[in-house]
């Protein structure tokens, strides 16, 4: 299975990028962490609804989409494996998380988005959700392999 995380923005150094770096190494299956950055200065709708399209074209055609979304289904670290593990055994190949900017998604990703995800109810700078969402593939990955990172 190889996985794509296609997110807005860039990383510049530091501890976020040390962060999803050191987990996406870990994660056996192929990690791709593609960075998408509007350069003109868009607000609003028009702003996400850009954002989407440098998303959506960064990511490998007939991709499951993973949209991370505040109204997303919120899973526990052992069904999120099972939601993967699920999607290995149905044979799905690829697999891209969209990470929106500041201001989200726009309605129209959403509805292309084969599942929504939360990562709770918190807000988070999307740049640190790379990190967090490279952990949980990592944990998933893990729990599915009886390695014992996870412990319940």
């Amino acid at each position: 299975m190889r996985l794509t995380i296609a997110s807005v923005g860039k990383f510049r150094g530091g501890p976020l990028e040390a962060l999803y770096a050191d987990y996406a190494n870990r994660v056996p299956w192929q990690i791709t962490l593609r960075e998408v950055e509007e350069k003109k200065p868009l607000k609003g709708e028009k702003l996400k609804s850009r954002e989407a399209e440098l998303l959506l074209k960064a990511v490998p055609k007939g991709a499951t989409l993973i949209a991370l979304h505040e109204k997303g289904k919120e899973y526990g670290s052992v069904d999120f494996s099972r939601l993967l593990g699920r999607y290995a055994d149905d044979g799905i190949q690829e697999i891209a998380f969209l990470i929106g900017g500041a201001d989200g998604h726009c309605p129209s990703l959403l509805q292309k988005a084969d599942h929504l995800l939360s990562l709770g109810k918190m807000t988070w700078p999307h740049l640190m959700v790379r990190g967090l969402l490279a952990e949980q593939i990592y944990r998933a990955q893990a729990i599915l392999t009886g390695h014992p990172y996870h412990r319940e």
